[in-house]
């Protein structure tokens, strides 16, 4: 067998073996694309009417949303635009509940449990197919192999000419063309097109399902450095009783105001025992995640403490490798460019999603093919 025929079949199997799976991660990955924009026009108590009054401190925020969790409490806080709902978060290894807070008021607008959010379960079932550890590694090794399909079908693709070139970048459609020739340029143009964008996904969706695969990005980014683990600092417990803890946050969260603007999150996240360390971020940019500062403080002394990890301290002073690892949620949603970006993203999943059914047909079409000519090889 030629090279580009064992790439043939490498492609065709790989295609069979995954192409369910990849039709499901190209459909919920159009959803997901634009989840904030959807959730904003579809849940009114995200928002609240700007009175031009100062926030309320997240212990009086947090106080709100105790209220509604069944004697638990808030694990963290975050401050949105200056017309946005606060978001109170509560969750453990059975419940996720996110609390909308009046900023201005402290009235909670809504309590939703999470395990019935409409966006909620397509993120598990895209994650991992509502299965659990097992299910993520199914939608992994898909993944993996929908990288690997995505560089044999480039190969497959490549012209051997400029005049076979001509009819690769582009739909060339007449009246009389059959619905098989349109079927395979569908999957040839439109495949060719994607991919570019395709394997930004595909590469940092296996960051996220596989360690492994995560670790040897980081190794390639950094220059051969293996990456950090997350040190979590602890607070001086000696001192627990001494001080008011509640005023305390209070004056960490007004510190992490100053840097906030109109389109900043800053959030605060409770210690949950003595020993526990406060930590606070802002980030800078209300669509995306990538571009925050995280901090970490003594909750009895306020001390800002010394940590380590890919999320430490500010994004703009980190590595190369820390950002990429920072960016790789958005840059797997498109959002790392905004709305261009999420528009790309969305388009990727949706041929991303095609390919499998397109390419279906196409083998399908050929075994029809050789079916009608063998009886006549035969006979001749």
């Amino acid at each position: 067998m030629t090279f580009k025929k064992t790439i043939g079949k490498l492609h065709l199997w790989l295609g069979l073996a995954s192409g369910i799976i990849v039709v499901w991660l190209g459909i919920t990955g159009c959803i997901l694309a634009f989840e904030r924009e959807i959730s904003d026009a579809t849940q009114p108590y995200r928002f609240v009417e700007e009175t031009g009054s100062s926030y309320l401190p997240p212990t009086v925020l947090k106080d709100s949303a105790d209220q509604y969790l069944n004697g638990k409490e808030t694990v963290s806080i975050e401050y949105l635009g200056t017309r946005d709902a606060a978001l109170a978060y509560y969750y453990d290894e059975e419940v996720y509940y996110q609390i909308f807070v009046n900023p201005y008021t402290g009235h909670v607008q809504k309590v939703k449990d999470m395990s019935s959010d409409f966006f909620r379960i397509i993120t598990m079932g895209h994650y991992e197919l509502w299965l659990g550890q097992t299910g993520r590694m199914i939608i992994s090794t898909a993944t993996l192999i929908f990288l690997i399909m995505m560089i044999t079908g480039i190969i497959l693709w490549w012209p051997k000419n400029k005049a076979a070139a001509k009819q690769r970048f582009r739909l060339k459609w007449k009246p009389t063309t059959k619905w098989r020739r349109k079927n395979y340029d569908i999957h040839n143009v439109f495949g060719f097109y994607m991919t570019w964008i395709a394997i930004f996904l595909a590469i940092t969706g296996l960051v996220m399902g596989f360690e492994w695969f995560s670790n040897s990005v980081y190794f390639v980014t950094s220059g051969g450095k293996t990456m950090p683990e997350h040190v979590h600092p602890l607070s001086d417990s000696t001192l627990a009783g001494t001080v008011n803890k509640q005023k305390m946050v209070n004056t960490i969260w007004l510190g992490l105001m100053k840097q906030k603007k109109t389109d900043n999150k800053v959030g605060i996240v409770f210690p949950h025992d003595h020993a526990d360390a406060l930590e606070g971020y802002v980030n800078h940019n209300l669509d995306s995640y990538f571009n925050a500062d995280f901090y970490h403080y003594d909750q009895y002394t306020g001390k800002e403490l010394p940590t380590h990890g890919v999320y430490a301290g500010k994004f703009e002073t980190a590595p190369l490798s820390d950002k990429i690892a920072r960016m790789n949620y958005d840059i797997h949603v498109g959002a790392v460019l905004g709305l261009p970006g999420k528009i790309l993203a969305f388009f990727a999943s949706l041929i991303a999603a095609s390919l499998p059914i397109t390419g279906f047909l196409i083998w399908r079409g050929r075994k029809k093919n050789q079916k009608k000519r063998n009886p006549i090889q035969q006979t001749s």
